[in-house]
């Protein structure tokens, strides 16, 4: 099925980052967050972070508390 999905999303003109997008769901990532220059934040998610609808928020479980965290700003989110 993954594959069938891949090749629609090539024939049709999809980049990069929407594949990365598409094949990464699910998957832990990699959070930071800053304020100015200083690191605030640092963790790993067990899973896929999802946005917040109508703002610039994140939302997931940090893999090491297991709590619900919510983030908003100035975050790097690496897959």
């Amino acid at each position: 099925m993954k594959r069938l999905i891949f090749l629609v999303l090539i024939l049709t003109g999809c980049t990069n980052a929407n594949l990365k997008q598409l094949t990464t769901y699910g998957s832990q990532a990699h959070i930071m967050c800053f304020s100015g220059n200083v690191l605030i934040y640092e963790g790993d998610s067990t899973g896929k972070v999802s946005s917040e609808s109508h703002s610039d928020g994140w939302f997931f479980e940090d893999a090491k508390t297991h709590k619900l965290m919510r983030i908003s700003g100035a975050c790097i989110i690496e897959n």
